[in-house]
This record gives C-alpha cells, structure tokens and sequence, in this order.
C-alpha cells in the first residue's frame, strides 16, 4: 500500500500541476491541514531534483501565506470564540499573561517551532489569538519555513539518487520514522 502511494506521488510529481497541489498543501498545512507539504516535497525533488530549489520556494510562499490565514484565524475567530470562555471562567488575566509571553518569546516559538516537526498551524493560530505583531511574525515565517524547506532541498539536490535509493528500500521504515516524529511534535506541544 505505501509504494503505491508513493508511486502515485512520484507520478503526481511530474505532472504539470503538481507544483499548484505544493502550493495548496503547504497553504492548507500552515493553518488548517493535517498534512505536511514534506509528503509533497520529497517525492517532487527526488523525481526532478534540478527543480528542488522552485518547489522549496513554491513551500515556502504557501505556508507562508497559509500562517497569514492561520494567524487570521486565531486573531479574529479564536478570540471571539474563546473570550465568552475566558470571561466566565475568570481567565482574563492568564490570557494576558499568555500574549504578554508570546509578545515576549514568540519570534523565538515562531522560529524554532517552524522548523520542527510540530504542526506549524499551532504556532499561526497561537501568534494571532496572542495578536502578536503581524509583520514580525511574517518575517519569522519567511525566514523559518524558507529555511526548513530550502535545507531539505538542497539535501535532496545534494543526495537526490542515493536518498531516492533509499527510499525506496525502506519506505516503510521511513513512514514510521516521519509518523513518529508528527506524533513526537504533538507530544513536545501538549507538554511544553
């Protein structure tokens, strides 16, 4: 069941709307999807490893587009949401101290959290419930999602036939691998 999937992967990645389904993975993950664009990525830079650099930058512009709807999301809906929450429980002040944190750490969460396994929607929609500052939180976008993808690239570009080797060899192994380290971030994020 993987190598099919993979399969299809590496087949969707050299059709020419793939890198639209790249853009509209790493838009959707950034604020409300499940799936990280990496599942995309890979396969798109394995298959033609000369366009690993576009599809990088193709990520990069997604999600960070998508983290402007997931902060939109926790700036006006989660607030609106949550405040009737916050007021009867009597949370305002622990919800001032909250964004007061984020004001304080939050390019540091932004830059480090962007760059883990730990679903980058969590960190846009905790930036915008916080009203952290937009246009420093779309720098810190720009800088840790381009970072992360661009790196994954040029390790792609670097090694594409050997890493697609194994791959191959060890897909399920791989997946494991990836699954655990998604859960992993869930993990860190319900701890910390």
């Amino acid at each position: 069941m993987l190598k099919k999937f993979y399969d299809s992967i590496i087949a969707l990645s050299e059709r020419p709307a793939a890198p639209l389904w790249l853009f509209a993975i790493a838009f959707a993950e950034a604020s409300f999807f499940p799936i990280p664009p990496d599942a995309l990525l890979i396969p798109m830079a394995l298959a033609q490893p000369k366009k690993a650099f576009p599809f990088a930058l193709i990520c990069t512009l997604g999600s960070v587009l998508g983290g402007a709807l997931g902060y939109s999301i926790g700036y006006f809906l989660l607030a609106k949401l949550a405040q009737p929450i916050i007021n009867f429980y009597h949370y305002h002040a622990a919800f001032v101290a909250f964004q007061q944190k984020f004001a304080q750490y939050g390019v540091w969460v932004i830059l480090i959290k962007g760059l883990t396994p730990i679903p980058y929607k969590i960190v846009t929609i905790a930036a915008g419930a916080a009203a952290f500052n937009f246009p420093i939180f779309m720098g810190a976008s720009v800088i840790t999602r381009g970072g992360r993808f661009f790196l994954l690239a040029t390790l792609l570009r670097i090694f594409g036939d050997p890493v697609r080797v194994f791959v191959e060899k060890r897909l399920g192994l791989i997946t494991t691998i990836i699954a655990i380290s998604i859960v992993g971030g869930f993990l860190i994020l319900k701890l910390a």
